[in-house]
């Protein structure tokens, strides 16, 4: 008999599975300082050599903190119910052999698997724009995943700390359901929507709702951290599908299942694209001059505007190379700017290819442009984004360019180029 440890030296070397990814809004391919550790615009997740998923398992009903100190400090996950200064209930969770989990939030500590911090509108990173108070929790929520097939991902409210606990305190909205499982939210919550149709090019917006620290699906609250829950949704589960958008109060994250990334555009594709616009020799239509989308790595930084960059009105779509007439205003020099081919009036801006695969919901060419940032993709996915309301603050919402997080405009969300080819 062979022991564990050498048939698993006998067997052939396999792929790990892959579950899925999540992807970051508001980021062109990483991070604008480059992806560090486990700090990063899209993080994949993989079945663990060991699976360490927990379940629920003992519930302790105490009514002394020390009892609940005794118990937290078994070494085992546990959620606490602080219900008040006299009574708390723990649940303990024991391992489960068939998940594995996989911890979202804005701590470093060890127990977090992916390092998310707050997006700021317009592609900066947050060094360069400090929050002055992140509204992400430092435990946000985790991701469990089933380790045989169909790999069923769900999304749970909260993360275990490095003492394995989590805990709600008094102020925190939380109750007792019918069956009697404690259940509770999350301060600022944690905000799921699934696309109706999945994540396509004939993807419709669904309805955004709560997750529980339990994993049930509720309507918002009236505000982001109201004390009173919203209703129960019980026809809704807690299961990610392609294309689902998870709010933290701060950044949003996209969820792309393995068989979605399968179909989705490569970076290779996309480069592909770049170079077969740049090879058909678009021309400003005023100075003739070629122009030419930078590659990825330069637009990445994106105060390196090329000569050759490629410049658009937004309220007509008229591809341009750079030049400095037709000002409507001083004081926003590129805010209105007329067009020299059809006098249309509106924003004048650099072109910017959107370099991130897991935004785009086909392979088609990249046509249009969000309006007023500037990114380019193709027509289906720049109109999915268009139609996508994202929480913004703590009770708006609006739709967003998924490459910078910049505030789409409310009369148009997107505008189709028009470039004109060489003349000879």
């Amino acid at each position: 008999m062979f022991s564990p440890n050498q048939e698993e030296n006998c067997a052939p070397i396999k792929e790990p599975v892959k579950y899925g990814e999540l992807v970051v809004l508001g980021y062109n391919g990483s991070l604008p300082n480059g992806d560090r550790g486990r700090r990063k615009s899209r993080f994949a997740l993989y079945r663990r050599a060991k699976a360490n998923g927990v379940k629920p398992s003992t519930v302790h009903v105490l009514n002394t903190p020390q009892a609940s100190k005794a118990v937290n400090c078994r070494g085992q996950h546990s959620i606490s119910y602080t219900l008040s200064r006299n009574q708390t209930v723990v649940v303990e969770y024991c391992h489960d052999k068939d998940t594995d989990m996989f911890q979202i939030g804005r701590s470093t500590e060890s127990p977090i698997d992916f390092v998310v911090t707050d997006t700021v509108s317009g592609g900066q990173g947050a060094e360069d724009a400090p929050i002055t108070q992140s509204t992400i929790s430092r435990f946000a929520c985790r991701v469990v995943c089933e380790r045989s097939p169909p790999y069923t991902a769900r999304i749970y409210a909260a993360g275990f700390d490095s003492s394995k606990n989590i805990f709600l305190g008094e102020k925190a909205a939380k109750w007792k359901n019918p069956d009697g499982h404690m259940d509770g939210l999350t301060t600022n919550g944690v905000l799921v929507m699934h696309p109706r149709g999945g994540f396509t090019e004939d993807s419709k917006p669904g309805v955004w709702r709560e997750i529980s620290v339990c994993g049930d699906v509720y309507t918002l609250r009236e505000t982001r951290s109201a004390q009173t829950r919203g209703k129960l949704v019980e026809s809704e589960s807690n299961v990610l599908q392609d294309g689902s958008l998870v709010d933290l109060c701060g950044a949003t994250l996209l969820w792309r299942t393995a068989d979605g990334l399968f179909h989705t555009p490569t970076q290779k594709h996309i480069e592909a694209l770049r170079q077969e616009i740049n090879a058909a020799r678009p021309q400003c239509p005023v100075g003739l001059n070629t122009l030419a989308f930078p590659s990825m790595q330069r637009s990445r930084d994106l105060g390196s505007l090329e000569d050759k960059q490629p410049w658009v009105y937004l309220a007509c779509g008229h591809v341009h190379g750079y030049h400095n007439w037709g000002h409507r205003s001083e004081h926003e020099p590129n805010a209105q700017r007329e067009c020299p081919m059809c006098r249309a009036v509106g924003p004048y801006v650099p072109l910017w290819l959107g370099s991130e695969p897991a935004f785009y919901v086909d392979t088609g060419a990249p046509t249009h442009a969000f309006v007023p940032c500037g990114h380019v993709c193709s027509e289906k996915s720049a109109k999915y984004w268009s139609e996508i309301p994202l929480p913004h603050g703590t009770h708006a919402f609006h739709a967003a360019c998924p490459f910078c997080a910049t505030q789409l405009s409310p009369s148009q969300g997107c505008a189709k180029l028009i470039f004109q080819g060489p003349i000879d």
